[in-house]
């Protein structure tokens, strides 16, 4: 399977493979740091009280304000995207982040991107990976099985991915592995390790 690359422009800086952070901004909203790498997943930044709209007449209501607002975000690289929907892709993210950003996602969710006029997004089917080269690092990004809700629930909802991130500072050798579990439930094809390709076992 052919994999695709994307090359960040540099920041002449040594990365730091040492530290990192994570930064919970809320709900599945998380700022990721890490090898040089800023990482935003799943951007939702819309304030307690405010109406989620789901589709087909369903919606819900943020409990919780956003740890930041969206204009406090540092520079970003890239989004890791489980799926789109309001609670993981809302109003505020559509208006105000930069539309030339990467965005790695679900097929699905690219084609409603591209609708919105953002033009950078990479879309993964299960198992594909994407690899981001910045500096003198890379990141390989790998869509994991997803299922959205139980049973005929799931046709109504959008596909949904999980994801692998694996920083590599020396090709082909992994110093930092983390599993996005995205918006899915837990099934058997995550339950079972056998379904994993062979770098991630």
């Amino acid at each position: 399977m052919n994999e695709e690359t994307l090359v960040l422009p540099s920041n002449n800086k040594t990365p730091d493979i040492a530290r990192g952070s994570v930064f919970f901004v809320g709900t599945a909203t998380v700022i990721l740091r890490y090898a040089g790498f800023t990482i935003l997943t799943d951007p939702n930044f819309l304030h307690q009280g405010d109406h989620v709209h789901l589709g087909y007449g369903l919606r819900s209501v943020r409990k919780t304000n956003p740890a930041i607002a969206i204009e406090e975000l540092p520079p970003l690289d890239l989004v890791v995207l489980s799926h789109m929907h309001e609670d993981h892709f809302d109003r505020i993210a559509e208006q105000k982040l930069d539309k030339a950003l990467p965005i790695v996602t679900t097929p699905h969710a690219v084609a409603k991107l591209k609708q919105k006029g953002f033009s950078a997004a990479h879309p993964l089917n299960t198992w594909e990976t994407l690899n981001v080269v910045k500096d003198d690092v890379q990141l390989r990004i790998t869509s994991m099985p997803g299922r959205h809700g139980p049973g005929i629930l799931s046709a109504a909802l959008p596909p949904v991915m999980g994801s692998i991130l694996e920083f590599q500072p020396t090709a082909g050798k992994t110093v930092f592995r983390l599993y996005i579990t995205g918006d899915t439930l837990v099934y058997d094809q995550i339950k079972h390790p056998a379904a994993l390709p062979p770098r991630l076992i």
